[in-house]
């Protein structure tokens, strides 16, 4: 896979992603029924995640999991933990959980799914997606999440919360705030497959 990483930044220690998911979309006019056509062009990681996420290709797991270990993996000290963050979206099977658990079985790292607990969001409310400001998402996210205390050993460890899509970084930042209430964690990581 072709990369081109870039640092993220937020209330996390070190971040990174792999790659920006489209690289140009040109819209070509209307099909029959009205609707846009466009043409899209994604990155290597951008197209592997869209086809997972959007053509339920679950045979883009190994591959993007594969390249997370090999390029992101190596920018982080004594990874303790991955976390998948939660989805925004129901699903029998949720992409990230699958990148993580594949991403944990190849680094040789334990995955947690059930720390974050996220609650719903309150009824006839707008998807972030559809928020204009950083301010409206960071408003609408709050109290959204809590800690499930699942860890029992003594001791904390370096966490890093994994992602498939990193925009303005919002959800991550209310993520990693509550998970530095938690005293198992001590240094937070972020990777994401790719930025917007």
């Amino acid at each position: 896979m072709i990369v081109q990483v870039k640092q993220i930044f937020g209330s996390w220690d070190l971040g990174y992603t792999l790659h920006k998911h489209t690289i140009s979309s040109t819209h070509m006019g209307h099909d029959n029924n009205g609707n846009s056509i466009w043409d899209t062009k994604r990155s290597e990681p951008g197209q592997a995640l869209f086809q997972l996420k959007y053509r339920n290709d679950y045979t883009q797991v190994g591959p993007i999991a594969a390249e997370l270990q090999k390029t992101l993996i190596p920018l982080f000290q004594n990874i303790g933990m991955i976390i998948p963050m939660p989805a925004s979206n129901v699903r029998a099977r949720q992409p990230v959980d699958e990148i993580a658990n594949e991403l944990g079985r190849l680094a040789n790292i334990r995955v947690f799914n059930n720390i974050i607990v996220k609650s719903p969001a309150p009824q006839g409310s707008s998807q972030l997606k559809d928020m204009a400001t950083r301010q409206e998402k960071d408003a609408a996210l709050a109290g959204r999440f809590s800690i499930n205390p699942v860890i029992k050993n003594e001791g904390c460890w370096n966490a890093l919360l994994l992602d498939d899509l990193f925009d303005s970084g919002a959800t991550m930042d209310a993520v990693c705030k509550v998970l530095k209430t938690y005293p198992k964690i001590n240094k937070i990581y972020a990777a994401a497959v790719t930025w917007k």
